[in-house]
């Protein structure tokens, strides 16, 4: 009987674990093979609900990419991603994709230039730039869309 229950405690388990993937919201993500700050980020979008999926590209086909997908040189960071037909440059937080993917603006996407401390990849323990998430408009220019205050 034991080996019965253990073995339902597992099924269950495992369709838990694949219902939540199939659940999860596929995101794109190119970077350049070994940035640990880049997986960091994508441990972080699955944590919430995203299932990320990397690609491995050099240096200078990466930016060719960003140029190509709309991303104003002042906006790169280290990875892109594309989710639902928008663009997510840098170390977005995961609940201001969701937003975007919600409010659904007419927008390229969204953006966290450089690499700032405690924007998530970037965690650092205690210490926390201030930084702004920002809408890359279709045009090129930029709003803030989300602001996260350092310490």
């Amino acid at each position: 009987m034991k080996f019965h229950i253990a073995g339902l405690i597992g099924t269950l388990a495992l369709f838990s674990a694949t219902q939540a993937f199939a659940e999860a919201t596929p995101i794109e993500v190119q970077k350049t093979n070994g940035c640990g700050c880049c997986l960091a980020w994508m441990e972080h979008l699955s944590a919430n609900g995203f299932a990320p999926m990397g690609e491995d590209v050099n240096g200078g086909l990466l930016i060719r990419y960003k140029m190509e997908s709309g991303v104003p040189q002042n906006m790169m960071s280290c990875h892109t991603a594309k989710v639902d037909g928008y663009i997510i440059e840098g170390h977005v937080p995961a609940a201001d994709i969701r937003r975007l993917l919600k409010d659904r603006p007419d927008a390229v996407g969204l953006a966290v230039p450089d690499m700032p401390l405690g924007s998530p990849g970037m965690d650092q323990g205690r210490r926390a730039d201030a930084y702004d998430v920002f809408l890359i408009n279709d045009d090129g220019s930029t709003d803030v869309f989300a602001s996260y205050p350092g310490n």
